[in-house]
């Protein structure tokens, strides 16, 4: 590889460093070719972007961004796996899915929306981080239950007192 295609896949990954909010480092090597093409499809399926990247570019092009990934740089050793996505939870959904039926791919880091999670068992907290639109869901939620009940009780307690009235008027 050439210096000025150093340069271009540096600033490549920097660019999509820079757009994705969420970002997980795996190891997946040791996969056979099945087991990887099937892992790569369910990526696709989850929306999520999977690069094989070599260390040495990939810490370059983290420290020619903007963000703050920590000690993730560190863990830049041996194969690495960049996967990418819109979904905070998304990639660590799929790990631990397909994990069910091989010891591999293994979290190396992730990079979630400001926050450096470092080591594989992380994988449980990262799975159970509620994405953006969940979160907004649970809002609303709990916003309208309060509105809910006042309403109910009004209709309710409205229709009483009309059949209240109407019996004692017929009396």
């Amino acid at each position: 590889m050439t210096r000025e295609e150093k340069a271009t896949v540096i600033e490549d990954l920097t660019a999509q460093l820079a757009e994705t909010p969420n970002i997980y480092l795996a190891d997946i090597s040791g996969l056979d070719a099945l087991t990887t093409s099937n892992l790569r499809r369910a990526c696709f399926k989850a929306n999520i972007k999977l690069a094989v990247v070599k260390n040495t570019l990939l810490s370059k092009a983290m420290e020619a961004s903007d963000k703050e990934f920590g000690e993730l740089p560190a863990v830049l050793k041996g194969n690495t796996s960049l996967m990418l996505s819109e979904t905070g939870n998304a990639p660590a959904k799929l790990i631990k899915n397909f994990r069910k039926k091989s010891d591999k791919p293994l979290l190396k880091g992730a990079f979630i929306e400001e926050a450096v999670y470092i080591g594989d068992e992380n994988l449980e907290a990262l799975v159970n981080i509620k994405s953006k639109e969940e979160v907004i869901g649970d809002i609303i939620g709990l916003l309208q239950s309060p509105a809910k009940n006042v309403i109910s009780g009004l209709k309710s307690g409205g229709g009483k007192l009309a059949g209240i009235l109407k019996t004692l008027s017929e009396k």
